[in-house]
């Protein structure tokens, strides 16, 4: 959500060039684009890659509403990076004036980033975004009034003001929330109070009267300021000695004159950029839709799977996992949840239900059942069916009762469990998974999440892949595939991460971080409660460099025979290979099945490595050489393009 990575769609880009050109002349209509108050929450944003595209998408929908009524809501997600989102213009703005103060407060928003909740006043408009819903919310600890600068000494002034303000609130609630009014200063010649208030569409009218009563109470203590307004969570009030009302009243027409004198005197420049720029917007949505259209849905998806071996009943999964109860859920992310469950039969499953209607979800869906249908190896996470007929999609997997990786090693008890025997054969099975998804299977498939929670651990203690949700495949004459970004911060290639351009060598980034996790027992993109300043890439890196990887050793791993020289030899040797498999060059990094046998051929020399991209763990971004401001300026670029492709960023 930062603003250089934000997508600025192309008729916003003609909105603020008509703007500038608008504003220039003496005209009725003013959209009150200033920024009053801008409020951040206190939460940050629990995943990047889920939460910008989410707020982006929601950003869309509602400037889709703002164009035809004035105001739009809209909720994109799901789990904690779910965004809704609120907008709305005050009662006198014309459609046009509304859609340009729009524009105004969706390119400031963003500056709340990192945290995941904002509001934005506008003198024209107002616009919310939480990861909550907050549409009938009118009174909260944020509520407040700004005052002007100006003092009028003069009791008629004040007095002019309260009366005002006092129609506006009881009219307002039974007026579709608007009420504007003037009110003649008695001992001034052509002097008035003028006052607007307006509450929010989502409340009903006790609600709004209730906030604008309160935010009158606050409001009029500015007096005797010359102005004076209230930012209240339900509703806007303002008053001012000056006229700032718009003498059309939102009915769209305060600007069509206007418009045609300024087109009429633009320059011949200017009409090429914008026709250009309209003709390159209307190619891509075109192209957009139809990509999309070729992706189709869930529909055909039930039909190709309804007779399918694969396919389960809805109600049968439903009754297997006590109707979702909330005691078998297993976990939770952006992509829905995972649940416990026990079929007829008495095998034990996990469920992972899929909250989407959309064609985004839809083809993720499609992908995971088409993908991991089509492989089979000894560690990778077995699918047992899906459901698609019902109100969600589901995918059926084995259940493994020691879950995920993270659980052991990011935990000081847990992780006492694997002692370096354990984690070694992990390390293997993981490797030898990944071999099998790069070079043996009938398509080349690439995972792109690869992560310690995506590491399922069999009765055994044996590695399984899990969640084929991004993956991959492409053909053996195609050297990379050029994609949105997907996946998860502190995994991902850095080559990926700036151009989209995806092979292989992505998966041995992100495998070669889990080695460094493994070895060491912490988190790489663990960026609220890090005790190290740097990523654990870089970490390690230095350490390597100084000889004394040892320090960074999980401690857990002193608990065994830890003194033999053997043992030591085996884990430095995988902490270089991790090195290896980080490296910043993709070329330099080696293939998964050469990263294999370095591990299991212990007498084999290796290279020394070449340094990692050195990344600020705070943020996830490249350190500021002039090579990694290229790569931040190209990262951004990948990004805008991404919210508007079909292949989006993704939750995980």
């Amino acid at each position: 959500m930062k603003r250089e990575s934000l997508h600025i769609p192309c008729q916003y880009v003609i909105i603020l060039l008509i703007k500038a050109l608008i504003l220039s002349e003496t005209v009725n209509g003013d959209p009150r684009a200033r920024t009053v108050k801008i409020m951040c929450g206190n939460q940050l944003e629990y995943n990047t890659t889920v939460f910008v595209p989410n707020f982006v998408a929601t950003m869309e929908k509602i400037s889709e509403q703002m164009r035809t009524s004035g105001f739009g809501s809209a909720v994109t997600g799901s789990g904690p990076d779910i965004n809704y989102g609120f907008a709305q213009c005050y009662g006198d703005l014309s459609l046009l004036d509304c859609v340009l103060c729009y524009a105004e407060a969706r390119t400031v928003l963003p500056q709340c980033f990192p945290y995941n909740g904002g509001r934005i006043y506008l003198d024209g408009c107002f616009m919310r975004s939480e990861n909550f819903s907050f549409y009938e919310e009118y009174r909260g600890a944020e509520d407040r009034s700004v005052c002007g600068n100006m003092t009028r000494n003069s009791s008629s002034f004040e007095a002019a003001v309260k009366q005002a303000v006092l129609n506006a609130v009881a009219t307002a609630p039974n007026n579709k929330g608007y009420a504007r009014g003037k009110i003649a200063v008695s001992s001034a010649v052509n002097e008035s109070a003028y006052v607007l208030a307006n509450c929010w569409r989502t409340l009903n009218s006790s609600s709004c009267r209730a906030c604008l009563e309160n935010a009158s109470a606050s409001m009029l203590r500015c007096l005797p300021r010359s102005e004076g307004r209230a930012l209240n969570t339900g509703c806007f009030m303002r008053y001012s000695d000056r006229d700032f009302l718009n003498i059309q009243l939102g009915n769209g027409s305060s600007r069509g004159n206007v418009i045609v004198i300024v087109v009429s005197v633009v320059s011949s420049v200017i009409v090429l950029v914008v026709g250009v720029a309209i003709g390159v917007y209307i190619w891509k949505q075109r192209y957009i839709q139809k990509k999309r259209k070729g992706s189709n849905d869930a529909v055909k998806l039930a039909n190709t799977l309804h007779d399918s071996s694969l396919n389960f009943k809805y109600s049968t999964i439903e009754k297997a996992t006590g109707s979702f109860n909330d005691a078998n859920k297993l976990g939770q992310g952006g992509f829905g949840t995972v649940y416990k469950g026990v079929l007829p039969d008495g095998r034990e499953i996990a469920v992972k239900r899929l909250f989407f209607n959309n064609r985004h979800r839809a083809a993720d869906f499609y992908n995971e059942v088409n993908m991991i249908s089509s492989v089979e190896h000894k560690n990778l996470v077995r699918l047992l069916g899906c459901s698609c007929s019902g109100p969600e999609s589901l995918l059926i997997y084995e259940y493994l009762h020691n879950k995920s990786l993270d659980r052991f090693i990011f935990d000081q008890s847990r992780g006492k469990a694997l002692n370096w025997e354990k984690r070694y054969e992990i390390i293997i099975g993981t490797a030898e998974g990944l071999v099998y998804l790069h070079e043996n299977s009938k398509i080349r498939i690439i995972h792109r999440d690869i992560k310690a929670s995506n590491i399922l651990l069999d009765s055994r203690l044996r590695a399984r892949i899990a969640d084929f949700g991004l993956a991959r495949s492409f053909q053996e004459d195609k050297s990379h595939i050029s994609t949105a970004i997907a996946g998860t911060l502190g995994y991902m290639a850095p080559e990926y991460l700036a151009h989209g351009q995806l092979t292989e060598k992505a998966d041995v980034y992100s495998f070669g971080v889990v080695l460094l996790e493994i070895v060491t027992g912490r988190q790489n993109n663990r960026s609220k409660t890090s005790e190290y300043t740097d990523s654990l890439v870089t970490v390690t890196w230095k350490h390597f460099q100084s000889g004394t990887v040892e320090d960074l050793y999980d401690p857990n791993l002193m608990l065994h025979d830890n003194h033999n020289s053997n043992i030591k030899n085996g884990i430095l040797r995988v902490v270089h290979i991790g090195l290896l498999c980080t490296q910043e060059i993709p070329s330099l990094r080696p293939t998964m099945s050469k990263a294999l046998l370095m591990l299991t051929k212990k007498e084999e020399n290796l290279p020394a490595p070449s340094n990692p991209p050195f990344t600020d763990e705070k943020t996830m971004e490249l350190n500021d050489t002039w090579e990694n401001s290229v790569y931040r300026l190209n990262a951004a670029i990948s990004t805008s393009i991404a919210t508007v492709s079909d292949d989006s960023f993704h939750p995980r």
